[in-house]
């Protein structure tokens, strides 16, 4: 169960500028396969420049993805989720995910959350809000408000630990369970 002080110490909610992407963006569009294997500066320099090239260059702290349905397609690219993170996105709200770029996203630490109607919520730099608690999304710039899926309590108290594995060592390989 998460605690209370552990979400508030991770801030649950998010807010920060919006970048639109579209439906089945894979991951191989995330991260190209020409710097798939290079160091993350390299990398940080070519994150979603296929889908929007001022991207990589314009990217800030805090600002949040918001797209389609199924994102982060196709190779399952663990490096796609980290790549993002690494440009300092707070947060990707999308219809939907593919399943193996949620897991990874949660396995790393970057908050993520499914919100119906996501895609049409909002435009390139509008502002917007999340709560992952609650499931709000919200555009502060229309005040458009939508219900997204609250993200569970479980996976709410991985992102706070920064992802499984300091969720592990925090907490031990029964992730805290006690024997009854």
């Amino acid at each position: 169960m998460t605690s209370s002080t552990e979400t508030r110490a991770f801030q649950t909610a998010r807010r920060g500028r919006a970048w639109m992407f579209g439906d089945n963006v894979p991951t191989d569009q995330i991260v190209a396969t020409k710097v798939v294997f290079s160091p993350m500066e390299v990398v940080l320099k070519h994150v979603l420049e296929e889908l929007k090239p001022e991207f990589p260059a314009n990217v800030r702290p805090g600002d949040l993805i918001v797209a389609g349905v199924h994102f982060g397609q196709s190779s399952g690219r663990a490096i796609a989720p980290k790549a993002i993170q690494a440009a300092g996105v707070g947060c990707i709200v999308a219809e939907s995910f593919a399943r193996t770029f949620l897991r990874n996203c949660y396995e790393i630490g970057l908050p993520i959350i499914e919100c119906p109607g996501a895609s049409r919520l909002a435009r390139d730099g509008d502002v917007v809000s999340v709560d992952l608690e609650s499931g709000a999304v919200r555009n502060e710039t229309t005040g458009q408000t939508l219900q997204g899926n609250p993200v569970d309590p479980f996976l709410l108290r991985m992102l706070a630990a920064g992802g499984i594995i300091p969720l592990v060592r925090r907490t031990g390989s029964d992730l805290g369970a006690t024997n009854t």
